[in-house]
């Protein structure tokens, strides 16, 4: 991980947010549109769990575990099959759109169950569209500022995820009705559709690679290096230590924070992500991917422990 291979060459170019690809810019926006959309809902939903379904906290930490490995795993086959079929945006447009589909169930919900499925189907949306999103990035993007490229789209995904909560404490003062705040969530997602739609372009460049054992051959297993499954293992590791972040919800509750104030709980959290996403990333076009990604787990690691 610390080799020279990891650090931009000297010629590289210091990258500003001006010269990322107009692609970027607009799965950007997205990003933020469908978050403002899921904050809107995630803010409130433990919450709604709790206080209007009944549901326990050991069933509300499993419906957000299965949301997430649900996420995780179907990443594997969706940035695998993005390559297979050289067409990026037909995956990135079923991701978001599964996405929008769910976001009416949440009003209309009445039991866990359903709740769990919104999540379970909402989720599968995230992880078809992730991987092949991330890699149209890079298939957009001049080597030299891919990690201004990958900063700019996670500081408006962040700046999505405060203002979701933000508007999800304006909508509570204007309704006090959870129910009424997730009718809202359907605007900003439909709007991310529409702006795949119409505003995303994909180079042709090739043809799609020919169809060998899908989803992922052991072959190709063997030719990734040494240094990606580093990296994926030490994910892995950190990963075993996430907790949901309803559970800090839960927690600001039990703490005695009127219910209209606990989405600022996401506001402060995704305020500090979206400041420091975008610099992180020009930072690793000028001194190495590896060691921002280093005190990046430095401070996790702290947090967490400051938590603990």
């Amino acid at each position: 991980m610390g080799t020279n291979a990891n650090r931009p060459g000297p010629e590289s170019p210091r990258a500003t947010w001006r010269e990322v690809p107009s692609t970027v810019l607009t799965l950007g926006l997205v990003s933020l549109l469908m978050d403002i959309s899921s904050e809107l809902v995630h803010a409130l939903l433990p919450v709604f769990l709790a206080s209007v379904v009944g549901a326990s906290t050991v069933t509300i930490g499993l419906i957000e575990g299965v949301a997430e490995a649900t996420a995780a795993i179907t990443k594997v086959f969706s940035g695998a099959l993005s390559d297979r079929i050289g067409n990026r945006k037909l995956l990135i447009g079923i991701g978001y759109g599964l996405a929008a589909l769910t976001k009416p169930v949440f009003p209309l919900a009445s039991t866990s169950g359903q709740i769990l499925a919104a999540r379970f189907i909402d989720r599968i949306g995230k992880g078809i569209r992730e991987a092949p999103r991330d890699a149209l990035i890079a298939d957009v993007t001049p080597e030299g500022i891919r990690g201004a490229s990958y900063g700019l789209r996670q500081s408006l995904d962040t700046i999505g995820a405060f203002a979701g909560p933000l508007l999800a404490v304006a909508l509570m003062a204007l309704y006090d009705d959870i129910r009424a705040v997730f009718w809202w969530s359907a605007l900003p997602a439909v709007l991310a559709v529409l702006l795949i739609l119409f505003g995303v372009h994909e180079p042709r460049t090739s043809a799609p690679e020919p169809r060998r054992n899908w989803p992922i051959h052991a072959r190709e297993l063997r030719r990734l290096p040494r240094a990606y499954w580093i990296v994926v293992a030490i994910g892995a590791v950190f990963a075993l230590a996430r907790f949901s972040e309803a559970f800090l919800v839960l927690k600001a509750q039990a703490d005695g924070l009127a219910l209209s104030l606990i989405p600022l709980v996401y506001v402060l959290m995704n305020l500090i992500y979206a400041g420091v996403a975008m610099p992180a990333g020009i930072l690793s076009d000028r001194i190495g991917r590896s060691n921002v990604l280093t005190c990046g787990l430095v401070v996790l690691t702290a947090a967490d422990l400051t938590l603990a």
